[in-house]
């Protein structure tokens, strides 16, 4: 297994979803919302129409913590690499850390600090360090990559807060929270029956890229209710040839807990590491 893979997992299983562009929307005078969604299949490309109503703002249920630590697994599945079951250790603090360490067989091979303003992984089987900043980051991958929206992935909330101006609409049993983030257009679909975040679609104006998202195994935490797997599939053109490159991450939590206090999160590369660009 690439433990720099390992390592990098967490924040890569995010990197995409800023890649995307809004849905392109129509709107009649009566307020009846009409998205063309592309639903790719195996040998062809059909568009579907979903005929959605607008309705008022729905507070949307999300998870408030000040700490929180979670016990996790993570597989990962792309054209180039596969791996099952991953076992991760997660320690966050709202807006400010989020702490990973990757574990093999009773043994750590990597541990990652993740800050608002950098990014930094050890890895400890090679004795190696990585220092990245968001900038760097953006220029490398042509995407935009923030620390709330790691968190918001992790946590079950909404990667992009509701603001005036976006716009909700119910379709089916969800109530649809749709936003244009600048370069992309973001669908938020919120379950009717206990309003949590259960899926999120976006994609890139003028190209195939898609982003989704679904949230799935819900209970609860301290009268909260958590996502225990998420589902990310990406569907993108890579950077280097424009091939198309298909990647699906999920994330299953084994525990789950919310903290008042620090659960700490030691992190301080040795001397002897060398540091990797």
């Amino acid at each position: 297994m690439n433990n720099r893979m390992m390592m990098w997992l967490m924040a890569t299983s995010m990197m995409w979803l800023t890649a995307c562009h809004k849905n392109k929307i129509a709107k009649n005078t009566k307020q009846v919302i009409v998205d063309s969604v592309a639903v790719t299949e195996p040998d062809s490309k059909k568009y579907s129409i979903a005929v959605a109503e607008v309705v008022e703002p729905v507070k949307i249920n999300e998870v408030a913590f000040d700490y929180l630590t979670a016990k996790s697994k993570v597989s990962f599945e792309s054209d180039k690499q596969n791996f099952d079951n991953t076992n991760v250790n997660i320690r966050m603090k709202k807006d400010s850390l989020i702490w990973i360490s990757v574990t093999g067989v009773g043994f750590e091979v990597a541990r990652g600090l993740i800050t608002p303003d950098s990014i930094v992984f050890m890895d400890k089987f090679h004795k190696q360090y990585f220092v990245f900043t968001y900038e760097q980051l953006s220029k490398k991958y042509n995407f935009e990559l923030n620390f709330a929206l790691l968190q918001s992935v992790i946590v079950g909330n909404l990667p992009f807060p509701a603001q005036p101006g976006d716009r909700f609409t119910k379709q089916d049993n969800f109530f649809v929270l749709s936003q244009d983030k600048g370069r992309i257009g973001v669908n938020n679909y919120v379950a009717e029956d206990n309003k949590k975040l259960t899926k999120l679609n976006a994609r890139e104006n003028g190209t195939n890229n898609t982003f989704a998202l679904e949230y799935t195994d819900f209970r609860s935490i301290n009268d909260l209710l958590f996502p225990f797997t998420s589902l990310v599939m990406l569907n993108v053109k890579s950077l280097q040839d424009g091939k198309p490159a298909n990647t699906k991450i999920t994330l299953k939590h084994s525990r789950v807990d919310i903290q008042a206090e620090s659960p700490g999160f030691p992190f301080s590369v040795p001397s002897g590491y060398t540091r990797k660009l």
